[in-house]
């Protein structure tokens, strides 16, 4: 018994030493997860100040909107790569490239005189500021024990979800107090900031310069005319009828022809540009389609309130904001809580618990009416927090968690760009669903709102009374009749894409069932 005593200690004290968290590794670490932040909230910051943006450049508004499509696309194609770009150049330097050159491009973005300028450098701002995303996601699964992930993996997953989330209420209070250009300047002493901690402190891993002689040019043209093009589809398709239209045919085309060519590549290539391997990773690859239907409803509800609070209800950016508010506070309060409860409970259940909050909270905004007002989002919009969190923090763990180390850096690039995809094609599907079925709705209350109908003839009398000494009283309200019958088919059409959602994330929460129970301990060991 004496013997065992004493052997105890020293048995456990190595494998405690492990376990714990080198402060030096845990302050690079939280600097790194900024920078994602700054990264990732910077795709929706313009969003609410697009219209202060194109009064300021005296730009088109479809010259504008590319101040957010460029930084998307230059993102898409960036992320994928940053796996390769990592194994060759370490994360510290390529870490501190990319805040470099992301706090560089963000200062131009805010001196920029036209339109022309303002698109390249959020294209730059958006290709360099990429490689910090995925970095950080492969770092928090090499840097830190396996014991620890209930602490990292809420971490960067709050991040990844609060940030697009709160992305119009930081710009709409940055532009309402200052002015567009501050969406860009205040980038850049955070950005140096980050650049400099990184330099000083980051220490994960080295550099294997060796690679950047076999880099694979093709491969890189190949993915970029793939990705790009596609982005470009999902993004201007449903506006311009889709194929319809000349340059979304095209663009089409490219992406198809260059899918095909960038796939060949990938499979003979001696040193691809992106290693797929990782989708052999049952896991991994189930994590994958998660995290890119995740994307759907991330990217998709933070666009679909917003729209109906300023298309139906009349809100200036910063009302839209401080409503928008509610999801992102329930995020950061949930960080905690689902971490303590991975520690307790199968992930796979705490996913399929996640997506189905996350419709019940959809299911209650069916029942929209132009009267929707904060208090009727509260509900809908905590539980949207709440579920977000709870589907999206274990899917990181399961998809990444359980991977060996070595195949760590690309298979984090490719799970980023899943949630990316996931929302551009959640944009367009909404898109495209609030557009048809908006048209559906106005020719129905047309067929509707006839001399037969004594509602209709009763609200256009009451309105020909108001208009009386205003000029033709008659024609003023059918006018405004017409624009209630629109008013009421954009609507309901918010109510119909809220339910699809609904349906489609009911429906997902089936998924989990083809994952396989995670066993984090018996994945690759912690890479000090």
């Amino acid at each position: 018994m004496a013997d065992a005593t004493t052997a105890t200690p020293e048995l456990i004290a190595p494998t405690a030493a492990s376990e714990r968290i080198a402060p030096k590794r845990l302050v690079a670490f939280l600097i790194m997860v900024f920078g994602m932040f700054m990264s990732i909230l910077d795709i929706q910051i313009v969003s609410a100040s697009l219209t202060d943006i194109q009064a300021g450049l005296s730009a088109s508004s479809t010259e504008v909107s590319w101040v957010q499509t460029a930084y998307l696309i230059a993102e898409v194609i960036a992320i994928p790569l940053s796996g390769f770009l990592s194994r060759a150049l370490g994360t510290r330097l390529l870490f501190a490239i990319s805040a470099f050159g992301f706090t560089v491009s963000s200062l131009l973005c805010g001196f920029a005189s036209s339109s022309a300028e303002m698109i390249l450098w959020r294209a730059i701002q958006g290709f360099l500021g990429a490689g910090m995303i995925p970095t950080v996601f492969a770092s928090a699964y090499t840097v830190f024990p396996r014991s620890k992930f209930y602490i990292v993996g809420p971490i960067i997953g709050l991040v990844a979800t609060l940030a697009p989330t709160v992305g119009p209420t930081v710009g709409g209070y940055i532009t309402d107090a200052m002015s567009w250009h501050w969406l860009f300047f205040i980038n850049v002493v955070p950005g140096i900031i980050i650049t400099v901690g990184v330099l000083v402190l980051v220490d994960f891993d080295t550099p294997n310069f060796a690679l950047l002689d076999r880099f694979d040019w093709w491969g890189l043209i190949f993915m970029a005319g793939f990705l790009g093009a596609l982005e470009y589809v999902l993004e201007e398709g449903p506006q311009y009828e889709w194929l319809q239209d000349t340059s979304v045919a095209i663009c089409a085309a490219i992406s198809f022809t260059s899918a095909v060519a960038f796939f060949i590549r990938v499979f003979t290539a001696d040193e691809p540009i992106v290693d797929l391997r990782a989708f052999t990773d049952r896991n991994f690859a189930v994590g994958c389609v998660l995290q890119f239907c995740i994307g759907i409803g991330l990217y998709g509800l933070t666009y679909i309130y917003p729209r109906y609070l300023a298309e139906v209800r009349g809100y200036s950016a910063l009302m839209i904001g401080d409503t928008m508010f509610v999801s992102g506070i329930t995020m950061f309060l949930m960080a905690p809580v689902v971490g303590r409860l991975m520690l307790r409970y199968d992930m796979r259940a705490i996913i399929a618990v996640g997506l189905i909050i996350f419709g019940i909270g959809s299911y209650q905004m069916t029942w929209i009416t132009r009267d929707y007002d904060f208090y009727e989002l509260l509900v809908p919009q905590i539980l949207r927090g709440i579920g977000m969190m709870f589907a999206m923090v274990p899917t990181n763990n399961v998809a990444l968690g359980t991977l060996p180390p070595d195949r760590l850096k690309n298979a984090s690039g490719l799970f980023n760009l899943m949630r990316n995809l996931g929302g551009a094609l959640g944009l367009a599907l909404i898109n495209e669903a609030l557009n048809d079925r908006t048209d559906l709705h106005i020719s129905r209350l047309q067929d509707r709102v006839t001399w037969a109908n004594q509602t209709a003839v009763e609200t256009l009398n009451t309105l020909t009374q108001r208009a009386r000494g205003m000029g033709d009283a008659a024609l003023m309200a059918m006018k405004q009749l017409s624009q209630i019958v629109h008013r009421q088919a954009v609507v309901m059409s918010y109510g119909d894409a809220f339910f699809l959602l609904t349906l489609f994330y009911l429906g997902l929460s089936v998924l989990v069932m083809f994952l396989n129970k995670p066993n984090m301990a018996a994945a690759g060991g912690d890479a000090h």
